[in-house]
Formats: C-alpha cells, structure tokens, sequence
C-alpha cells in the first residue's frame, strides 16, 4: 500500500512538472509570436529601412526589457501594497509599501522618458513618433482582437 502511494505521489509530481512546463512553453510560444507579429507591424508603421531596422531593434529590445522589469517592479509593488491592506497591516508598514508603489511607478515613467532619448539617437523625431503611435495601435488592435473572441464564445 505505501509503495502504490509512493507510485501515485511520484507520478503526481511528474504530471504537475510537465503541466507547468507545457504551460510555461505556451506562454512564451504566445509571447514570441507577439513579439513577431509587433515587430513586423511596427516596422511597416515606421517605415523602417534596413539600416534604420538594423540600429533600432537591439536598442528596441534593450529599452522592452528594461520596461518590463520596471513593470514588474511595479506589479510586485502592487501586489504588497494590496495584500497588506488585506492583511490589516500597520499604518508604518502601509505607509513604507506605499512609498515602494510609488518610486517604482516613478522608475517605470523615467525608465519611459530614458526610452525615448535613446529611440531619438537612432531613428528621427518623425520615426520615433510614429513608434509610439504604432504601438498603441498596435495594443489596441490587440484588445480588439480579444474581446472579438470573447464575444464569439458568449
């Protein structure tokens, strides 16, 4: 009996492993073909020419990794912020988690504004522009996307 509950705890594991990897390779299969996608959308909203391609990405992909983090950060933040008001904590450690909020979402807006400077070393004002406005159409084409499937599954 304890070896079949040793069996069944073992192969437990194993499919919960390879649950989370399989998700986890889901995951970053989207994110990828997210990524192709909005690069391949906002090279043609840029109207990028290969040199003016070769110079930005690397510092396009320097700049989406650094906000990441900082998104991150500020996500984290958030999170215990939000979860010592649930808990009731103290005002000195509400105040002290408030203060955290508040310089990442200050880090994330300076890591923006660091952003920007380095597009503007590679690309003209113009094509720097036209980034931006290409990725909001970009995100909400997005949101479009999803809440068509939403409303296709009701």
């Amino acid at each position: 009996m304890r070896k079949f509950f040793c069996i069944t705890f073992i192969m437990s594991m194993l499919l919960c492993s390879m649950t989370a990897s399989a998700h986890k390779n889901c995951n970053q299969d989207w994110k990828q073909k997210m990524m192709s996608e909005k690069i391949a959308f906002l090279t043609a909203e840029m109207d990028l020419t290969p040199e003016e391609a070769q110079a930005f990405w690397p510092v396009y992909n320097e700049v989406n990794k650094k906000n990441d983090e900082a998104m991150h950060k500020v996500f984290s933040a958030f999170k215990a912020l939000e979860q010592a008001l649930n808990d009731g904590k103290s005002e000195k450690e509400i105040q002290h988690l408030l203060d955290e909020y508040l310089k990442a979402l200050d880090a994330q807006k300076e890591s923006g504004n660091a952003a920007a400077e380095k597009y503007r070393k590679v690309l003209s004002a113009e094509k720097v522009a036209r980034l931006y406005v290409g990725e909001e159409r970009f995100r909400r084409q997005h949101i479009r996307r999803l809440h068509n499937k939403q409303g296709d599954g009701k």
